[in-house]
């Protein structure tokens, strides 16, 4: 009776998390089909959610008329340079984790005060300091703002707190060096967190729009984000041509979470040990 009660009880939970999931995942499918259907049929009244005609008119569209092709590359562009940020962070995580030295915990202090600070208030300021070095206008002035976060920064100094010290000390005692010991040990057992910052990092750069609007100054620097917000004004209304910008915009995304699902939760759990 209690297995039959228990399993009852299991088909019951996965039915609800199933439709849960269905319900959660219908917008997501619904962009995506709709980025395969001709005009005449995301206008139909009564929608369908299958096209009957699947269509990569609207890609080609976009990468043809309307210049995507140059967007997306300048994302790219953009991603792999703040992709640099996350050795930073992790190596000033490193020396939060294991130096002391004179201040440590005044300047640590800072970096989570700093993420009391909204974007929106150091905007004004990076701009004028990137306006200084004549970085205004270069997809190195749209991704050096975002290069250093004071939460990932965080995140790494709280997961190397867990690394033991005893191995860290063997490895000088044989005569490692520090840059030996961060490539060679401390960063191979970092790896959770590192996919986690990898993420994170990818999509802050991916997702970005004010800041590329604001910085650029040239349509031709423009990003992702921006150029699908410019659809609405450079052509007539098309929802499939929409969702298929916006189709571009989101699976990258998900793929990028899903490889790294893995490592993002235990990244995530082994970071709150200490």
């Amino acid at each position: 009776m209690r297995t039959a009660s228990s399993r009852s009880v299991t088909v019951a939970v996965g039915a609800v998390l199933g439709a849960g999931a269905l319900l959660t995942a219908f917008p997501f499918l619904w962009m995506v089909f709709g980025s395969v259907k001709p005009r005449s049929e995301s206008v139909a009244d009564p929608p369908r959610l299958l096209p009957r005609e699947p269509t990569v008119e609207n890609y080609a569209r976009l990468f043809g008329e309307l210049d995507f092709g140059r967007y997306l590359g300048n994302t790219i562009a953009v991603v792999l340079i703040s992709m640099a940020g996350v050795l930073l962070m992790a190596m000033a995580g490193y020396g939060f984790a294991k130096f002391r030295f004179r201040g440590r915990a005044a300047l640590f202090f800072l970096v989570p005060a700093t993420m009391m600070i909204p974007v929106q208030v150091t905007m004004i300021p990076a701009y004028l300091v990137l306006d200084g070095m004549r970085l205004t206008g270069t997809l190195i002035g749209i991704a050096l703002p975002g290069l250093v976060s004071g939460f990932g920064v965080f995140l790494f100094r709280q997961f190397m707190t867990t690394v033991p010290t005893e191995m860290i000390e063997a490895a000088r005692i044989d005569g490692a060096g520090e840059a030996r010991i961060f490539w060679r040990i401390v960063l191979p057992l970092s790896r959770p967190i590192v996919a986690v910052q990898i993420v994170l990092a990818f999509i802050g750069s991916w997702n970005s729009f004010l800041w590329p609007l604001v910085i650029a100054g040239d349509e031709r620097l423009y990003t992702l984000s921006v150029g699908l917000a410019l659809l609405t004004r450079q052509i007539a209304t098309s929802p499939s041509l929409q969702m298929a910008g916006s189709t571009l915009m989101v699976v990258p995304v998900l793929v990028v979470f899903i490889v790294f699902q893995r490592h993002i939760v235990r990244g995530f759990t082994l970071s709150g040990l200490k």
